[in-house]
């Protein structure tokens, strides 16, 4: 396991760790967690996120659709899971969950832990808290030698 840990001060921070983390892995289709509280911060890395791999469009929340896809320039597909209002695990079915995994996208799922035992194992798990005095630490642990090599200078 590898991990590095960040501060990130404000909203514009977290946004450019999401576009470094974005452009870092933009030729390594990955399955990444993102941990934290509500109001935490991980669709704002998201968003940064996307940016980072080329897409210039809106980015919503998926709290209620629970699902996001997004083509990317080049025809590269993301997928944004998010699980909060996920009732009971079994609904990943619905959504395809299993087709998306191992299907050369990357998948981006807040709150997994909502999902437990049905989703695919995470090649990097991306912790947000909340840092004492304002800001926020992100934790990045990279789970696998694809992860590892992509965030290689984060």
């Amino acid at each position: 396991m590898n991990e590095s840990l960040i501060q990130v001060s404000d909203e514009a921070a977290m946004l450019t760790l999401g576009r470094r983390l974005g452009a870092a892995a933009k030729t390594t289709p990955l399955t990444v967690w993102l941990e934290g509280g509500l109001g935490a911060g991980k669709t704002t890395l998201t968003r940064g996120w996307l940016a980072g791999m080329g897409h210039a469009g809106r980015v919503k929340s998926p709290t209620y659709t629970l699902l996001e896809p997004y083509t990317l320039p080049g025809g590269a597909e993301l997928a944004h899971l998010d699980l909060y209002r996920l009732a009971d695990p079994e609904e990943l079915e619905f959504l395809g969950l299993r087709e998306l995994a191992g299907s050369g996208r990357w998948i981006l799922i807040e709150w997994p832990e909502k999902g437990a035992g049905h989703l695919p194992a995470p090649d990097a798990v991306v912790h947000i808290t909340f840092a004492a005095g304002g800001g926020r630490e992100v934790k990045i642990t990279r789970n696998t030698d694809a992860a590892v090599r992509a965030f290689a200078l984060i």
